[in-house]
């Protein structure tokens, strides 16, 4: 019996039997829908890195998102058992995974692969790595004398180190050496939690998944314990380096731990020295792979600061190698010359052209959103396939065509260099952008998404741009859609009842639907839908608007049109501001007032009991904005400093200062008065202190007649008095705090007397709230900010866009007022060939009608003039498409400057800085594809431009041979590639093979 246990220790003969003939029977393959019994591993660092043990709550957030599982793995009984008995998930593991971006063809967008540098095989290992891998960690591994040798345990080392563990419990100083093998040693970096093996049971749980892992393709594991040598070079951790991250893989460990690359070195190694040159250079090629061996036992400390301990255990190895003659003498001796120092930080690697990866980092951001996922350095690593469905080819070609734009003799060719173009400015400071929209298969399918800034930031989605004239394209829409609810309501009324209808006189677009009504002989939708685009408007720029609490005039873009009265839609077709300044206010208007009753009587009603309220909320809402602007001049200042400032915004003279101080410093005595009356008055100034001190005392007046005393807003008084109180006070507590103090500084509001200036206020807060109303029409069709600016000139692109959303609206359109789904993301693949793996694509819901499908139609039809007869006339009407269709185009343009100005008293303008010029065009091709394509400056350098939307018109004019080569042409959608790869190697059926 003890030769038998002898000889068994030795060879392995009996449970590589038993053990490869359980792990036939470990098995996984992948079927369509999601797998309810599915297990997924602990919390090892391994399976949190790839994502694995993350997988369940991934996949709860995408389904939050309209994700569903399409196909997922199934395992067999004994894998499942084996998992629910604590033991690691058993198949072939990975040394390389990382996101992969695929176009709508399968086509990579971009790839990470983690660790970066690897050995595919056995045989890429150079001999020399091989020996002093073994020699340090593993020396029976690759005994040939015993095929069938289990490689997850050395019986006599498990032995010794069991043995020594006992000895050191009772001598703490005596060494206790580990018995891992390179198989369990890897289980536990892999698997266990924290990457350690804290208890016995952890390391049983080590070792019987390492037994059963190397028997999984047979008794025999010479293979298996040749691949265990790859494996554990290729994902051995090594910590983490500044400028790199964590560090996996003797390859990634030699590049970030010595900038060497990582094949020189192995040709270094794997070649026979022919001189002294060649022979120092594989001495230090071998130091370094062996320093970082040695180093792997506790790589923190040894790779960042432990330098003399590492070359001290280096040098021990070395000579005993030598001595072993594991390696050649000589080599040996020249090695222990040479000292070898880790890098403080990793050789600065290029991060490549942003420009050429747009669309997939786009990709990847969304990516990390919906998984929840902390950064992009944490998404790379996932084993993880995103499915996007842009398309490569046409996405490469625009993306380059963008980026020659910058070049001067490029833009002279491409006709740029032109008035309202780019005859002034630098062409290489412009930066483009390009969004190619595709309705297809019930979803808007982002086909392009591509700009020429060599930055990570995405002008599509992320910025915030003054657009100018691409706002009449949302105003339009809302005239359009309050026309059509006119028509819903009053459409089926005869002319007699429409005559006995009450209108507001302050509401032109109710008075003219029953106007139009009573008279048409057509009363359908579509006919007054085009009759209200014939509604006529003045084009003169003498008359002042009272908006935005302001009075305010406004300007066209041509001087010749100053004289003119046009249509609704010649003024959008020619882009004319003050008939679309007008038509807001009818929009206005119209919200106010077109329930007759209460609102109105409001300003008409000076004992109207609605007037209180409007007025306190008017009070509420304007001290708010005062106290938030005075917070912030006095926020983090002491007292004194507080004093010191509030009396440079006073006139000096004695009653002003004194009353300021005694409203902000009440508990000060005479002295303190006394001491601020002579730093702020000018010297030799007069004063009694004590009548001041006197005749300002506390109580004697309120707020509002102390801030009119002192000559300063009552809130700052207040402010003051209050951050002096309580100085570590926030923002929130200071407006809360302030709610009594700002209705009662806006009390004479309420006296009757004072009727047109409660009228101003109380059609402020009307006009803000209608506003409001038109914000919530403009976010259903994809506005993507938070609110409006409440002015008439947000017709005219005050209140800002983005072409990403401006796109979404097109889409609105082309798909006949239906919104549906925007998809920038196909499908997610976690863990393809492993037990996890999991394919869950986005199913889009239906879509959406936010728009009557008349209201879309007539827009179009205006988008189509504009490229006909407009100002995106330089395009043609038409383009035939790849498949030989014909596709009408159409579009709306517009420009918009970002300035920063700085008006004084009485509205004089006495700054006015440019920050920013941006020029778009929206636009439609046929009633498939719709897209914007933008031109933008930035900074103060915008100066020095003045071109228009005529240049993003001249840019997808140089596009459309790109795009008629590719338009037309069919980009299969994810369930369409899922079809084409539900193959025999996609699916394997339960008894088809082991472990895929």
């Amino acid at each position: 019996m003890a030769g038998l246990g002898f000889w068994e220790l030795q060879t392995s003969t009996i449970q590589a039997r038993q053990l490869s003939r359980y792990a036939q029977a470990i098995r996984f393959w992948v079927e369509p829908g999601a797998n309810p019994s599915i297990r997924f591993p602990g919390p090892g660092p391994f399976d949190q890195r790839m994502g694995y043990s993350r997988l369940p709550a991934f996949l709860e957030r995408l389904e939050a998102e309209g994700f569903v599982v399409e196909r997922q793995a199934r395992a067999s009984p004994t894998l499942t058992a084996l998992m629910d008995l604590g033991l690691f998930p058993i198949y072939r593991e990975k040394n390389q995974t990382g996101l992969k971006v695929l176009d709508c063809r399968g086509r990579p967008l971009y790839a990470f692969d983690f660790p970066q540098r690897v050995y595919r095989n056995f045989a890429e290992v150079p001999p020399l790595v091989v020996a002093a891998l073994l020699f340090i960690e593993n020396r029976e591994l690759l005994d040939t004398r015993y095929p069938y040798r289990n490689p997850a345990v050395e019986w006599d080392r498990l032995a010794n180190a069991v043995l020594s563990r006992m000895v050191h419990l009772v001598a703490e100083d005596y060494p206790s050496p580990g018995g891992s093998t390179l198989a369990t040693q890897m289980e536990k970096y892999r698997h266990s939690p924290g990457g350690r093996t804290d208890s016995a049971e952890e390391k049983v749980r080590q070792m019987v998944s390492a037994s059963l892992r190397a028997y999984l393709h047979g008794n025999e594991t010479l293979t298996a314990r040749r691949q265990i040598v790859v494996d554990y070079l290729n994902t051995v951790p090594l910590a983490a380096a500044p400028g790199f991250g964590e560090v996996v893989g003797l390859g990634d460990g030699l590049w970030a731990w010595y900038g060497e690359d990582f094949d020189a070195v192995n040709a270094r190694l794997r070649q026979a020295p022919q001189g002294p040159e060649e022979l120092e250079a594989q001495a230090r090629a071998f130091r370094q792979v062996l320093s970082l061996l040695i180093a792997q036992r506790r790589p923190s400390e040894l790779l960042n600061g432990g330098r003399e301990r590492l070359d001290s255990l280096t040098d021990s190895y070395l000579r005993l190698m030598a001595k072993e003659g594991v390696v050649e003498g000589a080599l040996a001796r020249t090695a222990l010359r040479i000292r070898v120092v880790p890098r403080a930080s990793a050789p600065l690697a290029s991060p490549g052209s942003f420009l050429e990866r747009k669309g997939a980092d786009a990709a990847r951001v969304k990516t990390a959103r919906l998984l929840g996922v902390a950064s992009l350095y944490e998404l790379d690593r996932l084993d993880l396939t995103v499915e996007t469905p842009l398309e490569g080819s046409l996405q490469n070609e625009v993306s380059e065509a963008l980026r020659r734009l910058a070049d001067p003799r490029y833009a002279r060719e491409a006709g740029l260099l032109e008035p309202k173009l780019l005859a002034r400015g630098d062409p290489s400071q412009v930066i483009y952008s390009f969004t190619l929209v595709e309705r297809a298969a019930g979803a808007n399918r982002v086909r392009v998404q591509a700009d020429s800034i060599d930055q990570p930031f995405d002008v599509n989605e992320g910025a915030k741009l003054d657009l100018g004239s691409t706002a009449k394209l949302r105003t339009l829409v809302t005239y359009l859609e309050l026309i059509a609810e006119l028509h819903a309501r009053y459409g089926a009324l005869p002319p007699e009842a429409l005559r006995k209808v009450e209108a507001s006189p302050r509401d032109p677009l109710t008075r003219w639907a029953l106007d139009y009504l009573g008279k048409a002989q057509d009363r359908s939708l579509p006919a007054m839908l085009e009759a209200a685009l014939d509604r006529r408007y003045s084009a003169s720029p003498h008359e002042t608007f009272f908006t935005g609490g302001g009075l305010h005039r406004f300007e066209n873009f041509r001087p010749e049109d100053d004289v003119r009265v046009v249509s609704v839609g010649e003024a959008f077709r020619d882009s004319i501001n003050l008939p679309f300044v007008r038509l807001m206010r009818d929009i206005v208007h119209h919200v106010m007032f077109r329930e007759p009753g209460s609102t109105a009587r409001v300003l008409e009603d000076p004992i109207h009991p609605a007037r209180a309220q409007y007025l306190s909320r008017f009070a509420d809402r304007e001290g708010r904005e005062f106290v938030r602007r005075f917070y912030a001049k006095y926020r983090g200042k002491s007292p004194e400093e507080m004093l010191a400032l509030l009396a440079q915004g006073v006139r000096p003279a004695p009653a002003r200062l004194a009353a300021a101080f005694r409203a902000v410093a009440p508990e000060a005595g005479l002295e303190a008065l006394e001491a601020f009356l002579a730093a702020h008055l000018p010297a030799g100034r007069a004063f009694d202190a004590a009548a001041l001190y006197q005749a300002y005392a506390p109580g004697r007046y309120d707020l509002a007649d102390q801030g009119f005393l002192a000559g300063v807003h009552p809130l700052e008084l207040w402010v003051v008095e209050f951050l002096r109180r309580h100085p570590g006070a926030s923002l929130g507590v200071t407006v809360e705090a302030s709610r009594e103090a700002r209705q009662a500084v806006y009390q004479w509001l309420f006296r009757t007397r004072h009727k047109d200036a409660q009228d101003r206020r109380i059609w402020s807060l009307m006009e803000a709230e209608a506003f409001m109303e038109i914000h919530q029409r403009w976010r259903r069709l994809g506005y993507p900010f938070d609110a409006l600016v409440p002015s008439y000139a947000t017709a005219i692109g005050s209140s800002a866009d983005r072409p990403a959303a401006l796109a979404e609206l097109m889409g609105i359109l082309v798909n006949e007022g239906v919104r549906l789904p925007t998809v920038r993301l196909e499908a997610l693949y976690f863990a393809r060939a492993t037990p996890f793996e999991t394919r869950s694509a986005f199913q889009a819901p239906a879509g959406e009608r936010v728009l009557p499908a008349e209201v879309a139609a007539a827009v179009r039809r205006a988008l189509e003039d504009v490229v006909a007869r407009g100002t995106g006339r330089r395009l043609p009407a038409a383009l035939t498409l790849a498949d030989g269709s014909v596709a009408a185009l159409g579009g709306k343009t517009g420009t918009g400057d970002h300035r920063f100005e700085v008006y004084a008293a009485g509205g004089r303008l006495v700054e006015s800085r440019i920050m920013g010029r941006a020029a778009t065009f929206v636009f439609l091709i046929g009633d498939r594809y719709f897209g914007t394509v933008s031109a933008y400056v930035s900074g103060e350098k915008a100066k020095d431009y003045r071109f228009t939307s005529a240049l993003p018109v001249q840019v997808l004019k140089l596009l459309l041979p790109v795009l008629e080569r590719h338009l037309g042409a069919t980009c299969p959608t994810a369930p369409a590639r899922l079809l084409a790869d539900t193959s025999a190697a996609a699916l394997t059926p339960p008894g088809s093979g082991r472990n895929r």
